[in-house]
């Protein structure tokens, strides 16, 4: 079965950084992109980040551009986060996930189709 397995989260002081792997694994499957969602208590889970494995664009949420990158290699089914600059606000836990058919550029989170279990990032003193 198609699992994606976060890793690299952990506590953090603000002004740090970290970077967040996922890596797919299982039977091969056709992807467009992938993206990095997070998610705090009560709220809903908010993007992040996205890749379009095709064109290689990328999209991210308006409160991490700048400081967040993502990365990867669709053929070594691996996909990155590197995060700098971290804030308190960036406290979640975040999930990595990926998009079979729809256009990356106009995904919501509804249209990926294959998620992880996350990975929790604290940032604080």
């Amino acid at each position: 079965q198609i699992q994606l397995v976060e890793s690299g989260g952990g506590l953090v002081q603000p002004g740090g950084s970290l970077t967040l792997s996922c890596e797919v694994s299982g039977p091969p499957f056709r992807r467009n992109g992938m993206g990095w969602f997070r998610q705090v208590p009560e709220k809903e889970r908010e993007f992040v980040a996205s890749i379009d494995w095709r064109s290689g664009n990328k999209w991210y949420a308006h409160a991490v551009k700048g400081r967040f990158i993502i990365s990867g290699d669709n053929a070594k089914n691996t996909l990155t986060l590197q995060m700098n600059s971290l804030k308190p606000e960036d406290t979640a836990v975040y999930y990595c996930a990926a998009v079979v058919n729809e256009d990356v550029s106009i995904a919501t989170r509804s249209d990926y189709d294959y998620w992880g279990q996350g990975t929790q990032v604290t940032v604080s003193s």
